[in-house]
């Protein structure tokens, strides 16, 4: 899913601890995997999504360590191709 967002030309920061960051270059779109992240660990999550539209209320999508790595990518996808209509 990284390579994804890599070939749209999202700028990628990873930290010493393992986690990532990702921003869609107009900065509305964050994707962050978390596999060290503390509060999200004891909270059972490892994908963090979150959305600032525009003209709307921002919000978030959390998946926990269970979802399939697939279902993420396919949200994610869906999501993208939403944002650029």
């Amino acid at each position: 899913m990284l390579a994804l967002l890599v070939g749209l030309g999202w700028p990628v920061v990873d930290t010493p601890e393992a986690n990532v960051h990702c921003t869609s270059p107009d900065g509305r779109l964050y994707v962050g995997w978390l596999p060290e992240d503390p509060d999200a660990w004891a909270r059972g999550i490892l994908w963090r999504l979150q959305v600032r539209p525009a003209h709307a209320e921002p919000w978030t999508q959390e998946f926990g360590l269970h979802t399939p790595s697939e279902a993420v990518a396919g949200f994610l996808t869906a999501l993208i191709a939403a944002s650029t209509r």
